[in-house]
Order: C-alpha cells, then sequence, then structure tokens
C-alpha cells in the first residue's frame, strides 16, 4: 500500500473556448446537473481516499474559495496554490512539489469528467508499483488532446495534441505521479506554446527508465473545454440520474414523467410539462405554460414562465419567459431572456454569459 498519496486539482486557465460563460469567473465553478464541476473531481479524490488536496488557481479565482472552501465539507484538506500565468500542466505538477514532500499524488484535471472516478488509476499504480499511471481513452478527434502510443502493451510515446497522430488514445485528465516525476520535469523546456508539456515530461520519465503503466477508461469520460462538450457532460450525468422520491404539490394540469429531482422550496403552477431526465434546483417557480424537455437543469431560483427549454443548462437566478422554444443552450446565472410576442413558436441557440439580457 503506498502511504500518504495525495491530491492535486487543476483549476487555472483562462476557459477562453467558453466564453462570454468565463468572462467573469472560474470554468470550473460552471454546473454539470446543478452542481460546479470541479466538485466531481474532489469528490472522486475523496471517494479513493486521498484527503490532503492541493488546487492550482489561475488568474480567474473570483469566488472559487469562497464556494469550495477548505474542503471540510467534502471531508477532505484543501490547500491552494497559485498559478498566475499558465505555463502548462508540468509546470502546475512542478509548483506543487513542496505540497507533495516527497509523496505519490494522483493530479486530476478539474474540467473532465469520469463516470468511474479514479480509484482504479490508484490501485494500478498501488499493484504494480509504478512510477506514473495515465489514463487513456478512445478518441473520435485524438488532434485535440495528448495522444498515446503503446507497444506490446506498454506505453512507448506520447504526443501533445499531434497533427497526425499514431494513435487514436487520448491521454484522460487522471495521473498518478512519484516524486521521480519531478526530476523529469526539470529537464524538459518549453515547448512551442510556452508551456511545460506533461506529455513531454512523461516521455521523458520513460527515457529515464521509470515504469509508466496505463489504465483504458471503460466508462464515459468528458473533456469540458467547449460548449457542446458541457451539454454533452450534462447529458451523460443526468443519464445517471435517480428519480428523487419527494413530496411534491403539483397544480392539476401539471405532469412530470422519467427521472426528475426537484429542489425545496420550488412551486409550479399552471400548465406544466417536464420530461425527463431534468434537475430543478431550489426555490424555484414554474409555471404557467412551461415546458422542460429531457437532459435540461435549471439552477437555484430561476422562474421560467411561458417558456420550452430542452437539452440546456440554465445557471441560477434566470428569469426565462421567451414564449419559443430554447434549446442546445448555456445561459448564465442572473441572466433575463423575455419576448414581447408569446405567440410565436420557434427555435433558438444560445450562448449566454452571466448577468446577460436578451430579448428575442
Amino acid at each position: 500500500m503506498v502511504k500518504g498519496l495525495k491530491g492535486l486539482i487543476l483549476a487555472g486557465g483562462h476557459g477562453t473556448r467558453l466564453r462570454p460563460l468565463t468572462f467573469t469567473g472560474n470554468k470550473h465553478l460552471l454546473p454539470i446537473a446543478n452542481k460546479p464541476m470541479v466538485f466531481y473531481g474532489l469528490e472522486h479524490l475523496r471517494n479513493a481516499g486521498i484527503k490532503d488536496i492541493a488546487v492550482i488557481l489561475g488568474p480567474l479565482r473570483e469566488g472559487f474559495a469562497e464556494l469550495v472552501g477548505n474542503g471540510s465539507s467534502f471531508g477532505v484538506n484543501l490547500t491552494y496554490i497559485e498559478q498566475p500565468i499558465p505555463l502548462g500542466l508540468a509546470h502546475a505538477a512542478l509548483i506543487s512539489k513542496d505540497f507533495m514532500y516527497g509523496d505519490p499524488f494522483i493530479m486530476y484535471l478539474g474540467d473532465n469528467l469520469l463516470r468511474d472516478g479514479v480509484l482504479p488509476f490508484k490501485r494500478k499504480f498501488e499493484r504494480e508499483k509504478l512510477d506514473c499511471v495515465i489514463g487513456v481513452s478512445e478518441a473520435k478527434d485524438p488532434t485535440r488532446f495528448g495522444v498515446v502510443e503503446l507497444a506490446n502493451g506498454k506505453v512507448v510515446s506520447l504526443v501533445e495534441k499531434p497533427k497526425h497522430p499514431k494513435s487514436n488514445l487520448a491521454l484522460v485528465g487522471v495521473y498518478v505521479f512519484g516524486p521521480k516525476i519531478f526530476e523529469a520535469i526539470s529537464k524538459i523546456k518549453p515547448s512551442a506554446r510556452n508551456e511545460l508539456e506533461i506529455t513531454e515530461a512523461i516521455q521523458q520519465l520513460i527515457n529515464d527508465g521509470g515504469k509508466v503503466g496505463f489504465e483504458k477508461v471503460t466508462g464515459w469520460w468528458k473533456d469540458t473545454g467547449r460548449p457542446e462538450d458541457l451539454l454533452e457532460a450534462n447529458q451523460l450525468v443526468l443519464s445517471g440520474l435517480q428519480p428523487q422520491s419527494y413530496d411534491l404539490s403539483l397544480p392539476p394540469d401539471a405532469i412530470l414523467t422519467g427521472n426528475v429531482v426537484v429542489g425545496k422550496g420550488t412551486k409550479f403552477s399552471g400548465k406544466v410539462r417536464v420530461l425527463g431526465p431534468v434537475i430543478i434546483g431550489d426555490d424555484c417557480v414554474i409555471g404557467p405554460e412551461v415546458y422542460i424537455g429531457p437532459y435540461t437543469s435549471i439552477g437555484d431560483k430561476s422562474v421560467l414562465d411561458h417558456a420550452e427549454i430542452e437539452n440546456s443548462i440554465v445557471m441560477s437566478g434566470v428569469n426565462l419567459q421567451s414564449g419559443k422554444r430554447v434549446t442546445d443552450s448555456l445561459i448564465g446565472s442572473s441572466s433575463v431572456i423575455k419576448n414581447a410576442d408569446l405567440s410565436l413558436p420557434r427555435g433558438y441557440k444560445l450562448i449566454i454569459g452571466e448577468r446577460s439580457f436578451a430579448q428575442i
């Protein structure tokens, strides 16, 4: 058994591909099924028995520590480490060296979701006494990721975002490292994009004779770097939604079917139809004349009136009175979407940043 295994969650970066949602906040706090995405990584590490966890934060840190706290609500101890400039994943690992204090650790990219968590990675690392375990998964477009080449069941090469990948095996956002990784990082130089690449560090570890193994992800894995990825992650999590047993007072014309979870204090009025899987937060006002379709999450304190929406993420405090069907959309917190003419049914695709106003 490896003693002192620690955790490292990377929650820096600017989230440029998710703008305007990330203009005012950290992308790792964006909700998936009404839960900030970084919470999934924290829970996975905790469930694997990791108690001491460091979080790497970049320039967009507003509200992060206030929401996540010191880790006590998750049953872990959190330490925050600043990375003012995003200089690469290997750099993020390097600046955590003092925190690790010679212990092995699991590095988890905070914008990745794994159905089955990190326990299989930890077990392989311990069982085979390795210096590193990487997670791999088959990808439709491996050029977006670090790519792994295997030969005879062993890792032989890693390349970051290759134009001509040698395989379709992408690196998922989970790594287990022993202390030798820091020596490997010290030997590499910044890449063309001026970053210390974790792929090059692991390749250096292999070149130095380190023992690097891989764990193939069997459940789903999702990198949430783009708006469409957020929606797909929301679908994947909601697909596993368990039906809620609750005492909910519904008006006569309200129909809730499928797996639907409704938060405390949420009220329905008039003709409402909710077709799961759907999650609705606390203290929402739903109705009249509202349809909420599958794979939709509605944040706390939102108001839906004369609205139709499906396959979308609605964040907290949204007022949606569009009169039109909204699909495949991300709507930032405290946004207002209204329409002067509620009689024209028509579909719109929206990506609305925080505190926005749209009239359609």
